[in-house]
């Protein structure tokens, strides 16, 4: 199984359907705090519909159309990404999120989605990536700003909320040469400071 580090102690690999049982413990974890930003849907509440959930992803997966990737810290399964959707014949794919409490303030979001969005763009010939998000959900805005992503607008009053109300949609993304241009920049960034440091060795 592959897997790759994004710190000293976590890692992100593909989160697949035998994994239902850990998948639904982390989300007892997590729901209260994620649920107000994600689909209902993906909130499974028992282990017939935590292996719906990775049953649909992996089915993306196969007909290479999105896909699931798990973030585990310290061993423990905490959060992921995933692609929503991923068009290869149009180059646009939907990017998106979701971590425990107790997991944030790390940068394994950023990190693991960086990964993601490289892999697309490098490899899958993705020209764009959208990130949508609840407008009231700072922590998902605060990744796509970090991502070097612009906001391309606001869809209003879009989605029922659990409240009665309705959800403001923001859509944010990053294009090819966008993302291309932030990666060569961090790469000169790297060097210089690794210069920097050779040099007060």
């Amino acid at each position: 199984m592959f897997a790759l580090p994004l710190t000293g102690s976590a890692e992100m690999r593909p989160l697949e359907v035998w994994q239902a049982e850990e998948f639904l413990a982390h989300l007892d974890r997590a729901r209260e705090h994620i649920a107000p930003w994600v689909s209902p849907s993906f909130v499974a509440q028992d282990l017939a519909q935590a292996r719906t959930v990775l049953r649909r992803y992996a089915e993306r997966r196969a007909q290479d159309a999105g896909g699931i990737w798990g973030i585990w810290l310290d061993g423990s399964l905490v959060g992921g990404v995933m692609f929503v959707s991923f068009d290869t014949t149009l180059g646009v794919s939907e990017a998106g999120c979701w971590l425990e409490p107790g997991a944030q303030g790390h940068g394994l979001i950023t990190c693991a989605a960086e990964r993601i969005i490289d892999w697309a763009v490098e490899e899958r010939g993705i020209h764009r990536v959208e990130w949508r998000t609840n407008a009231e959900n700072v922590r998902s805005i605060a990744v796509a700003r970090r991502l070097g992503m612009s906001r391309d607008g606001t869809l209003r009053q879009v989605y029922p909320d659990r409240a009665g109300g309705r959800i403001d949609l923001e859509i944010w993304s990053v294009l090819a040469d966008e993302w291309r241009a932030r990666q060569a920049a961090r790469r000169d960034e790297d060097r210089h400071a690794a210069a920097l440091r050779a040099g007060a060795g």
